[in-house]
């Protein structure tokens, strides 16, 4: 078979691995035993296998490992060492807790309480479920402690949100369906909506959403005042991002980015991922031509190889207002994404590759009459 036409595979996820990990560990303690390989069903229906890394016992303890294999996804926990003990406790009841590299929760707006361990509702209740079956198995009435801990998870937070969102420590355990499937979407989006209810939820209004890391530092030395739960990476997903907003009552929303997503917003595509929509650059040409460029400019646009190089045209014989006017553009594409309203206020933004501001607008919604 052709390399390229392989289906990509899917991975599990580190609530799956966690779930695994607490399986091995409680077997290898109940049986004093070590585990080889357990087997666990995920919440899709699929009862899946997992070999173990390491698996230790002791009469008080049981511990296992599980290297997190997050398939042909380019996951920040891929080959995070996923470790978790199981003891036995005095109470009744299964405790499930997080050690060293697994985040602290530290901000409203999550699934979890503050000042829990970022273990996720869905991965918790694997775990316990799988924890209850194995002590019924055994009919065993005892209380359990879980504690789950990832020795990397400090440093591989660094890749994540998780600072932003207020997860300090280490990584979250998360995973809803138990697999990793490649190149999610659905899995950048709920990172996105969970960044914008944490926002809200610690105050904020006004809310910066980038469309990547140069666009969102831009974003922050505009707005030097706002918190960092203001600013939220939207990635791609500019017409799920504003939907968000307007869900949770944000009043002002500015949208910082470049030429090349920016000149398909301001067209209505609200999905800008280069595979999804191309440039067009007729419709650039026709914003130059409202904004009085010459025939040769017009010519040099509609043969452009990229927007960014539209812009560099633009910018460089002087017409500021074609930015502004594409980002009057973009500003009322935002406000048709979500009704028509919703907002006191929105604001477009469009800087040049090299961070340098191109063109600026915003529409401000009129006050209603008593």
């Amino acid at each position: 078979m052709d390399e390229q036409a392989k289906p990509l595979r899917h991975g599990y996820t580190t609530g799956s691995c966690a779930t695994a990990g607490a399986k091995a560990a409680l077997l290898a303690l109940i049986e004093q035993a070590p585990q080889a390989e357990v087997r666990i069903r995920i919440p899709i229906g699929d009862t899946v296998a997992f070999a173990l890394h390491s698996c230790e016992y002791t009469q008080l303890w049981g511990e296992a490992a599980v290297i997190k294999d997050g398939g042909d996804d380019p996951d920040a926990t891929h080959g995070a060492k996923i470790i978790v003990r199981v003891s036995w406790r005095d109470e009744p009841g299964i405790a499930i807790d997080g050690g060293i590299g697994v985040g602290r929760v530290t901000k409203p707006g999550l699934p979890v309480e503050v000042g829990m361990a970022a273990i996720n509702p869905v991965p918790r209740k694997m775990i316990r479920e799988t924890v209850q079956e194995v002590l019924e198995q055994y009919e065993m009435e005892r209380g359990v402690y879980v504690l789950v801990s990832v020795p990397d998870g400090e440093e591989i937070a660094k890749k994540t949100l998780n600072g932003r969102l207020g997860i300090i420590g280490g990584i979250s355990i998360l995973g809803t369906r138990g697999i990793v499937v490649p190149f999610s979407t659905a899995a950048y989006k709920a990172s996105v909506a969970q960044a914008i209810r944490v926002a809200v939820k610690c105050g904020c209004e006004h809310i910066v959403l980038s469309t990547g890391g140069r666009t969102e530092t831009y974003g922050i030395s505009m707005y030097p005042n706002l918190p960092e739960e203001a600013f939220v990476e939207m990635g791609d997903f500019v017409g799920f991002a504003l939907t968000q907003c307007q869900r949770q009552g944000v009043r002002k929303v500015t949208l910082v980015g470049m030429m090349g997503k920016f000149s398909k917003v301001a067209q209505g595509v609200m999905m800008v991922h280069s595979k999804s929509a191309p440039v067009d650059f007729n419709f650039l040409a026709q914003v130059a031509v409202e904004s009085e460029a010459s025939d040769t400019l017009l010519e040099e646009i509609r043969n452009a190889n990229t927007a960014a190089q539209v812009g560099d045209l633009m910018a460089a014989s002087g017409h500021r207002r074609y930015f502004e006017r594409l980002c009057e553009r973009c500003c009322r594409a935002g406000l048709l994404e979500v009704g028509g309203g919703g907002f006191d206020e929105i604001e477009t933004v469009i800087i040049s590759m090299k961070a340098e501001l191109l063109g600026q607008s915003s529409i401000r919604r009129e006050p209603q009459a008593l």
